[in-house]
């Protein structure tokens, strides 16, 4: 798909950049003739991703910045804009998840998720917005098969991407008749550092788990990267207020 996509002249802002599907939507969309603003808490999970964009001939700016932190967002959209004079594409994908017993879970933990997952989304989506519509640009949220499905041991993570979900989706009503476009990705378990930590989770009932364990195995993080790409392209050009799955299959019934 990465392929069909041009990125010529366009700037994008990609969240959780260091590594996994942000580090794999940069490089999309760095081949795909992108400049990008690159976030993420790693400095040298960062520099690694900039690295590769320089071997692909592309500028990248890096900005080390914890989202959970609410001028942080606006400072990264402010950078970006500073460095590159626009902005066309904001794609959030920076993401916490906490596996726990949710009579476990601390307060400290439930801030951070949703103020990551659900409040960086949001303040990043209105520091790019007037940038966004002068650029008839779009933004692109990553949520989760989670936000559709109960999955026990990820409270905080299945709120904060049903939110998004529905934040992506009254947005895209209320800017219907501007010039923006806004959608989201579901993707399914990936095998990321995200994923990882849920399998630290102590004493977890397995039956639970296999509940929502997809038949066709782990979802590939380049096949989500790049459904990111296209709808942050202008081939995705009348997709407007969708949230698509890249999951195997796994919501399907």
């Amino acid at each position: 798909m990465d392929s069909a996509i041009s990125m010529d002249g366009k700037v994008a802002l990609v969240t959780g950049a260091a590594a996994g599907l942000g580090r794999a939507t940069a490089l999309i969309l760095a081949r795909a003739g992108a400049r990008l603003c690159l976030v993420d808490i790693d400095p040298e999970g960062l520099a690694g991703t900039a690295e590769e964009i320089s071997a692909l001939g592309g500028e990248a700016l890096v900005q080390m910045a914890d989202l959970g932190v609410a001028e942080n967002c606006e400072q990264a959209v402010r950078a970006t804009v500073e460095r590159f004079g626009r902005l066309d594409a904001l794609c959030n994908i920076a993401a916490v998840m906490v596996a726990c017993h949710a009579g476990e879970m601390t307060d400290a933990q439930w801030e951070k998720t949703m103020a990551v997952n659900l409040g960086a989304p949001f303040r990043l989506f209105r520091a790019a917005l007037p940038h966004l519509l002068e650029a008839h640009g779009a933004v692109v949220n990553v949520t989760s098969c989670a936000a559709s499905q109960g999955q026990a041991y990820t409270a905080a993570y299945c709120a904060s991407k049903a939110g998004l979900t529905n934040l992506t989706k009254a947005l895209a009503m209320e800017y219907i008749n501007q010039p923006i476009r806004i959608n989201a990705v579901a993707p399914g378990g990936m095998d990321t550092a995200l994923a990882a930590g849920f399998w630290q989770l102590q004493e977890p009932d397995a039956s639970l788990i296999q509940r929502y364990t997809p038949l066709r195995g782990s979802v590939a993080i380049e096949d989500v990267a790049a459904m990111v790409a296209f709808l942050a392209s202008d081939a995705a050009s009348s997709i407007h207020g969708a949230s698509i799955p890249v999951d195997n299959g796994i919501t399907a019934g």
